[in-house]
């Protein structure tokens, strides 16, 4: 356990910069902090503290407006600078959104993430229950092999109240508000984030699910001068507007064949035939005096036949990268 300590001690000389926060007293607090949890990973704040005293000086800390993420990851941020600066090749900047739940009798003390359902009143409708926690969005730096360098960007936040998208339609056309005042903002937010911590914005590939699928971002991308790689699920207008990306893309012959192991026992072997242009993207109708035509190439990669038991697999992608070959 002291070993462990001590590797814990190290670790923080590399990852906090004490010198974040306004008083030093709470860089000394984060360390011990640090430490105590290090020894205790999965358990509550007063176990790994060991005694009162301990715990209410960690509560003290998570409590103190002086206190926020970013005094807290500053140092890890630069140490993640640092290890992809020793990289040559490509990196990997990862963006996805991760929910912190909690059961609380008053949710709205903390903020709403959502809705789940919890069964059916007598008249069958269906009744939900708020779901109440924190949202942090982040973007994590990985090589080309898949290691590691550490968070690049990270943004926390939670909602007074939610309302889902389906409700917020029907109010108002989503496409006509400016990405400013959307939530997914927070997408070109951490990639602009990103991109000025690690420098080289050439060599780096912002990727991102089907919820990062947003026009702006795509242009935020070029002015920055980096690349990104997305899971599409628009079906935009193209080439002179007349028609839209997949009737491009259902006019091209499979351009290749790749193989791929599906679940963890390697039985389930997918051939998925792959497609890929290079498609003049046109901006949604109500931005096109904002935003320019993009040409990007788009990837479509399709398993062949219907397979048994499970989703057959279909995957499009859409990147500002070249792509030449199989």
């Amino acid at each position: 356990m002291d070993s462990f300590r001590s590797d814990s001690v190290e670790w923080f000389d590399h990852e906090v910069d004490p010198g974040a926060f306004r008083d030093k007293r709470l860089g000394e607090r984060l360390r011990t902090l640090v430490c105590q949890l290090a020894g205790a990973i999965g358990g509550t704040i007063p176990m790994a503290c060991q005694d009162w005293a301990n715990a209410k000086a960690a509560y003290r800390f998570l409590s103190n407006e002086a206190v926020g993420e970013n005094e807290i990851l500053a140092g890890h941020f630069q140490a993640t600078r640092s290890r992809a600066a020793a990289i040559d090749d490509l990196i990997l900047v990862l963006q996805d959104t991760t929910e912190f739940t909690y059961k609380r009798s008053n949710p709205e003390k903390i903020g709403a993430i959502g809705l789940t359902p919890v069964g059916r009143d007598l008249h069958g409708h269906l009744e939900r229950r708020t779901v109440c926690g924190l949202l942090m969005h982040a973007s994590l730096a990985v090589t080309t092999e898949g290691l590691p360098l550490g968070l690049s960007a990270a943004k926390f936040w939670t909602r007074s109240k939610f309302k889902g998208t389906n409700a917020l339609k029907r109010h108002i056309n989503p496409t006509r508000v400016p990405i400013e005042e959307k939530e997914s903002f927070r997408w070109l937010e951490n990639m602009r984030q990103s991109t000025e911590l690690l420098g080289a914005p050439e060599r780096l590939v912002h990727i991102g699910d089907r919820e990062n699928d947003i026009y702006e971002f795509f242009c935020a991308v070029q002015a920055i001068g980096t690349h990104f790689l997305v899971r599409t699920c628009v079906n935009r207008l193209a080439g002179d507007g007349g028609h839209t990306i997949a009737d491009e893309m259902a006019e091209i012959n499979v351009q290749g064949v790749h193989r791929i192991v599906v679940g963890a026992d390697g039985a389930d072997v997918a051939e998925l035939e792959l497609k890929y242009k290079l498609i003049r993207v046109l901006p949604p109708i109500g931005k096109h005096k904002r935003y320019p035509a993009q040409t990007l190439t788009v990837i479509h990669a399709i398993e062949r036949g219907e397979p048994t038991g499970r989703p057959r697999i279909e995957w499009k992608l859409i990147t500002d990268l070249p792509v030449t070959s199989p």
